[in-house]
């Protein structure tokens, strides 16, 4: 019994707080954005439309930034450059200058760029 009083009170306290969020996204958008950029006004039920949108599309972002990160910290080729000692990565670098994407460039030396004067 304890449990579910406890679950009704949780489900309650979410409700009044979507429905006191969407009042609030209300109010605050008749107030601001008509006047300042000429968009229309809206009524609660398109307040609560909108945070529901804006929810899912912040949600989607959070878990496409998870996924992105994910494989830039397992990238083969940083690994591969992380393990090699200083003559291996000059004999790299070396045999890859003809690719023009980035290796070769002083970026990736160790060494101080050379002058042409």
């Amino acid at each position: 019994m304890k449990r579910s009083l406890h679950i009704i009170g949780h489900l309650l306290t979410g409700i009044i707080a979507i429905a006191l969020f969407g009042g609030v996204f209300m109010w605050l958008w008749n107030a601001l954005l008509p006047q300042v950029f000429g968009f229309a006004s809206i009524n609660y039920w398109q307040s609560l439309g909108l945070l529901a949108l804006l929810a899912g599309v912040s949600k989607f972002m959070v878990l496409a930034a998870f996924i992105g990160m994910r494989g830039y910290r397992h990238n083969p080729l940083r690994e591969k450059w992380a393990k090699m000692t200083p003559e291996e990565r000059r004999e790299f670098l070396r045999n890859h200058r003809h690719f023009g994407h980035g290796f070769g460039r002083d970026f990736f030396n160790d060494e101080p760029a050379e002058k042409t004067h």
